[in-house]
């Protein structure tokens, strides 16, 4: 029989990534390559486990992460939005002390367009007084 596996999706930015969470050993799998593979930042890799670091279950789960679209620092803040997702789907009573860390709001940030009559979102021309 598989594994139960609870499903998360997290959103940052232009990013999206679609986490899976499965009992295990604490694997990390993002896009097919190992955390430590795929992200070159420790803040990063801080950042994804945080979820697990707060409800003391790093060594209880296995994380496949499937990402697309965005930077990296978009695609690790996705990604723990999608655990914190996943997690309280696998252990309801975490939703609290989740919640009170806030990797449940989706950061509603994202680039500000460009104006025409403008070089960029807020960038004028250069003016000249003659």
């Amino acid at each position: 029989m598989a594994k139960e596996q609870f499903l998360g999706t997290g959103r940052r930015k232009k990013s999206v990534a679609r986490v899976r969470l499965m009992a295990g050993s604490g694997n990390i799998t993002v896009n097919h390559r190992d955390i430590e593979e795929f992200f070159g930042y420790e803040t990063l890799k801080m950042l994804v486990r945080s979820p697990l670091v707060l409800t003391e279950r790093l060594g209880s789960y296995d994380v496949a992460v499937t990402v697309h679209g965005g930077g990296f620092t978009g695609q690790a803040g996705a990604i723990r939005h999608g655990i914190a997702r996943a997690l309280i789907k696998a252990e309801p009573d975490l939703r609290g002390a989740v919640k009170q860390a806030g990797y449940l709001t989706r950061d509603p940030r994202m680039k500000e367009r460009k104006k025409y009559g403008l070089k960029a979102a807020r960038r004028a021309p250069q003016f000249s007084k003659r």
